[in-house]
């Protein structure tokens, strides 16, 4: 997978225009500001037990 946050410009013009991003992927949705990463990603680490404290909820 190659690196999308790497080739997005660093400084925008106006400072409204700074989207959030997945540090992982580069995703623009479905961002979880706790954790700076989409919903794909926080998903998939969260079921390998890579993300201390989370873990799978059944009821």
């Amino acid at each position: 997978m190659s690196k999308l946050v790497d080739l997005l410009p660093k400084k925008h013009k106006f400072s409204v225009r700074v989207k959030n991003r997945c540090k992982r992927c580069g995703r623009s949705r479905a961002y979880l500001r706790k954790f700076e990463m989409c919903r794909l990603c926080f998903r998939e680490l969260a079921l390998r037990g890579d993300i201390p404290g989370v873990i799978k909820s059944s009821w």
